[in-house]
């Protein structure tokens, strides 16, 4: 990989998507909201492991999709109209809409989510609830955090607005924000009277600490070459 800015952005970026910081939280918070139990527990763990290699298989494919069409033809992605030109040799007249459609899901999947766990955080910071069982009189502060993150999110309906640095740019942050979350994640995991028997162990101080260590070595590496 070249010690560019481009391409170091590139990296930071794949790693704030990849351990989402809005992801973290929204794990935690929708298993307590499912009210799962100890128990229920290694059934989350297999959900979460499954959910994070299908991630990476279908971020390889899109990867190796790009670089054997866009790419090989010198073709650079400006908009989801570049993109939707990587499906071209498969699908024909139909790959815009193909990628249209799956664009559209991932978009539906995104709009529900990511505001809910911003709405599970605002709820849970002021202890209040934060359940989507409760109606709109008990769950004040949840559901108008919910719908302002939603309205917040239109930003991206804007004609011309450049979604792909808007992608990019927002994605890097959250790596910037990971430095902030998970040092405070780790120690909560360390200590013996919260987790009891789930506490972190040898292994798991040393993965965290290898993961923490190479996301601060990216993002500081980005802020030296934008500074230069």
């Amino acid at each position: 990989m070249p010690l560019t800015r481009d391409a170091v952005l590139v990296a930071v970026a794949t790693l704030g998507t990849t351990l989402a910081p809005w992801g973290l939280a929204f794990i935690q918070s929708y298993a307590v909201d499912k009210k799962l139990t100890v128990e229920d527990l290694r059934y989350e763990r297999v959900d979460v492991i499954v959910g994070a290699v299908l991630t990476g298989v279908i971020g390889l494919f899109i990867v190796v999709a790009c670089a054997a069409t866009l790419h090989v033809n010198g073709i650079t992605i400006n908009d989801a109209s570049d993109a939707a030109g990587a499906l071209e040799p498969l699908a024909g007249q139909l790959a815009a809409t193909l990628f249209g459609l799956g664009f559209l899901g991932a978009a539906l999947l995104a709009a529900c989510i990511v505001p809910l766990s911003t709405a599970y955080s605002v709820a849970e910071a002021f202890r209040q609830p934060g359940d989507i069982n409760d109606r709109f009189t008990e769950a004040r502060l949840f559901y108008l955090s919910y719908g302002a993150m939603v309205l917040l999110a239109a930003i991206v309906l804007i004609p011309g607005a450049p979604l792909v640095s808007i992608l990019f740019l927002s994605q890097a942050l959250n790596a910037v924000l990971l430095l902030l979350i998970l040092p405070f994640m780790r120690r909560l995991a360390q200590d013996q009277a919260v987790m009891g028997d789930h506490a972190l162990g040898l292994t798991g101080k040393l993965t965290t600490g290898i993961t923490l260590a190479l996301i601060a070595a990216s993002v500081a590496a980005l802020a030296v070459l934008s500074a230069t």
